[in-house]
């Protein structure tokens, strides 16, 4: 653990701990040479290497690097030893946007303020190619003059990332905050989904509640999909027509930003920032010198294979998200995210942080070796017996969610046959079988009481 009054690489001393997570630890301190406060992140290399998270670290510095705006959190500085990686960024002390709203709405001209600068940096960001995609109260800062600094790109995405349709396909970010194309899982444009994002956090603002809020789970999300919210009474007229532009559930009709900018209540008060122009910087070369900097980190031979081929653990990934969260609560039932599954039969489901390749590989040995016909199409596995049981031949299907690159959800569900069998053949086949890549199961298998 490091100490208060430590000296980090000969150019920083380090002060109280600001914050904690699973994987890194985040100190105040202060640049030897120039006497400037800054925010020194800790990771510990070790522990992400082992669950396969150091290509989501590099991505975030690439993306910091090309986004430098005043109402970013600035990323200063990268340096790593043999065990850990140190982030040196803009020290934002006045806290989380999140701390001043969960007193009470605020003010209109304020809320105005915050909403003005929250636009112009995910502008900025748009225009260099990189979409945030978890803007929220909570990764929005506040320096001492009560500027707003977006921060926190941990699950952002660069330009290059998208497939060849042209869109993201990451279902990531925070539940109330997501568009519902993200959520539909049919791909989408990051831009359009961080401006949906920007919505809620006007209307939160404002209001000082969410727009989409129900205790149930299914039917928050019917809300989003629909774009059903209302405006309190006190909400100008202005804000209500703008917000029904943002929050427009269609993204191809969803307004831009630079409608927003031009909007008259957005206007009021507005300095546009206007950044040096500056090429677009090509990120596959800013992750090749990310690349160079990792390399030297661990000069042991066995450790770079180890580095290269992360082994993986049963440790909870850092990446995690509220969907990732969700699909874990034992309150919540990830099934009731794909309504097409709602009257589907016993399921169970387990989360896995092995490659979807190997766990269908091992839907395929399974079948094999119990004489199951096996066949897998757009992330189904479907096994189907050649023995008649009491109701049939027993069929299961599973079916694969990739949550990050490096966490899956599966879906396991009888289609067909008698449930006592499919009970037996999970507790006696399926289960041993897939206990290599099963992180941890989920839901309870049908019991023995229950009808087929």
């Amino acid at each position: 653990m490091e100490k208060k009054g430590a000296t980090l690489m000969h150019r920083y001393e380090l002060g109280r701990m600001l914050g904690q997570g699973t994987f890194a630890k985040v100190y105040h301190g202060r640049n030897l040479k120039t006497g400037q406060n800054v925010a020194i992140k800790i990771i510990d290399k070790e522990k992400v290497l082992r669950v396969g998270l150091i290509d989501q670290i590099k991505r975030e510095i690439s993306v910091m690097r090309l986004v430098r705006h005043p109402n970013v959190v600035q990323l200063y500085e990268v340096m790593a030893s043999k065990t850990k990686i140190y982030f040196a960024m803009e020290y934002v002390k006045g806290g989380e946007l999140f701390n001043k709203v969960a007193k009470g709405k605020l003010k209109e001209d304020l809320a105005r303020k915050y909403f003005q600068q929250l636009i112009e940096a995910v502008d900025f960001c748009h225009s260099r190619g990189v979409y945030h995609r978890d803007l929220k109260p909570e990764n929005l800062l506040l320096d001492e003059n009560g500027n707003l600094k977006v921060t926190d790109f941990g699950l952002s995405a660069l330009w290059e990332s998208r497939r060849q349709d042209g869109l993201l396909h990451t279902t990531c970010g925070t539940p109330a905050y997501v568009a519902p194309e993200v959520i539909n899982k049919k791909g989408y444009d990051g831009a359009k989904a961080d401006i949906w994002s920007c919505g809620v956090v006007l209307f939160v603002l404002m209001a000082g509640f969410l727009p989409f809020h129900d205790a149930n789970l299914m039917e928050m999300y019917r809300k989003i999909s629909k774009g059903d919210f209302r405006c309190p009474h006190w909400f100008p007229h202005e804000v209500r027509k703008l917000l029904s532009k943002i929050l427009d559930p269609n993204p191809s009709t969803r307004i831009t930003v630079d409608k927003i900018m031009n909007n008259s209540w957005f206007k009021k008060g507005f300095k546009r920032f206007e950044p040096p122009p500056s090429p677009r910087v090509d990120s596959s070369s800013t992750m090749k010198d990310i690349q160079a900097a990792f390399e030297p980190l661990d000069p042991d031979p066995e450790s770079e294979k180890t580095a290269a081929k992360p082994p993986m653990s049963p440790l909870r990934p850092a990446s995690f998200n509220a969907f990732d969260i969700i699909s874990l609560s034992q309150g919540f039932d990830l099934s009731n995210l794909f309504e097409k599954y709602a009257d589907q039969r016993p399921e169970a489901r387990f989360t896995s942080t092995q490659p979807v390749s190997a766990i269908m590989s091992k839907f395929e040995q399974l079948a094999s070796t119990e004489q199951f016909k096996f066949e897998k199409n757009n992330g189904v596995v479907k096994l189907q017996g050649n023995k008649e049981g009491r109701k049939g031949q027993l069929a299961i299907d599973a079916e694969f969610f990739e949550v990050t690159p490096s966490f899956s959800v599966v879906e396991v569900k009888k289609t067909a046959g008698d449930t006592l069998e499919y009970k037996e053949f999970c507790d006696h086949d399926l289960k041993p079988s897939l206990k290599d890549v099963v992180w941890v199961w989920h839901g309870s298998m049908p019991q023995q009481s229950q009808p087929a």
